[in-house]
């Protein structure tokens, strides 16, 4: 029947319409879609050979990563630009990409950058842990379905690793050595033949081949290594990059005043970190991660992590703290407070040593913020 085109069709309230940019009220929106506007003028102005499958060339996708002033595009990981181009090399040939390093150091928001630029999504994702299954890496069934019509395409559930395949894209396997031995090694046949079987389909629905786009890219922090340790068969599978933490106090004081900042708007806070107190924060962080001091002093090393992302952490608790108790951005006194849950992570003496620097370490040091921070040692709990 044709339409008549005299009846009065449904409108669209202008109001109703969402904006795919707009994040609303979520935490933290996928890097695809805080960047979006910087991956759409990297796609226009991107002259360079695409690797099969992918979204941006590879200068591309460094530019996305390590930013580009020119086109107004942000630098978004603080590291070896070499180490980058490693990895954009390795997704580009038929080996998976390992990200090591010790907690912290920006593996994970790095294996989300790359995976945003090369395929323009980065959520197909699998959180590793003693929990994680096949079927969260593989595929799963919907059980009703599967009841009443047989194992079918309709009752067939994908998981990360089956649609990163399908449709081509870069799968992220965070943490993958929290998972036990036989978890891990259901990448063997996907990162090797490029193909992922499902013996309970028959025909061509029984076998997915990895489509040009796909592949892996894994994290694994020193910390875990031996808690399930790798089979040597995986590990060839992949290229292993280490991500070390940043060398320049100056480069990391300015990340964390970054992150922080951002952090602390979105929290809903008035006012800026300040900068001396994150001056005296990252000097903390650093001497008690190295165990020496600026001056070359052997000190007690904690075993927590005391990594940047770590001092980001404690930054936003000093300025949340300072804001909604005070109505000001936060001291020097409020890092102790906040550090306390930092340093109590793993071991109680953490609390013993962390002490011994409030007391022996930060007298020696000139400016108020110190004093500062000396004079509240006692907060220390225990």
């Amino acid at each position: 029947m044709p339409l008549d085109t005299t009846e009065p069709q449904d409108t669209v309230d202008p109001q109703d319409v969402v904006d795919p940019q707009d994040t609303g009220d979520q935490q933290r929106p996928p890097a695809e879609v805080r960047f979006a506007a910087e991956l759409e003028r990297l796609r226009e102005n991107d002259a360079g050979p695409r690797p099969p499958g992918w979204a941006l060339s590879l200068t591309g996708a460094r530019r996305f990563v390590v930013g580009d002033d020119a086109l107004g595009v942000t630098r978004k990981f603080v590291g070896d630009t070499a180490l980058i181009d490693r990895a954009l090399v390795t997704l580009a040939t038929s080996r998976g990409l390992m990200l090591v390093g010790e907690p912290g150091t920006a593996k994970s928001l790095l294996s989300e950058l790359i995976a945003a630029a090369v395929s323009g999504a980065s959520t197909l994702t699998i959180q590793g842990g003693a929990a994680t299954t096949e079927d969260q890496i593989r595929y799963s069934w919907n059980y009703a379905l599967l009841v009443s019509e047989g194992p079918s395409t309709r009752s067939l559930v994908p998981a990360p690793l089956l649609t990163g395949m399908a449709e081509g894209k870069v799968v992220r396997f965070e943490e993958i050595t929290r998972c036990p031995l036989e978890v891990q090694d259901s990448l063997l046949s996907p990162l090797s033949d490029r193909v992922l079987a499902i013996p309970e389909l028959t025909g061509p629905d029984a076998m997915v081949f990895a489509r040009d786009g796909f592949n892996v890219i894994a994290t694994a922090n020193t910390r875990d290594r031996g808690v399930n340790e790798m089979s040597a068969a995986l590990k060839r599978r992949f290229n292993f990059e280490t991500v070390f933490p940043i060398a320049d106090f100056a480069t990391e004081l300015d990340l964390v005043e970054q992150e922080a900042a951002r952090l602390l708007e979105r929290s809903g806070v008035g006012v800026a970190p300040r900068r001396d107190v994150l001056e005296v924060l990252v000097t903390t962080f650093r001497e008690l991660r190295n165990a020496t001091t600026e001056e070359g002093r052997a000190m007690d090393r904690l075993s927590a992590v005391m990594s940047t992302a770590e001092a980001v952490s404690v930054a936003h608790a000093v300025g949340v703290r300072g804001w909604f108790l005070r109505g000001e951005a936060g001291g020097a006194a409020d890092i102790v407070e906040c550090l306390a849950g930092t340093a109590a992570k793993d071991s109680p003496d953490d609390l013993t040593r962390l002490r011994r620097y409030l007391e022996q370490q930060a007298p020696r040091r000139d400016g108020e913020q110190w004093r500062a921070l000396h004079a509240a040692r006692h907060r220390l709990p225990g």
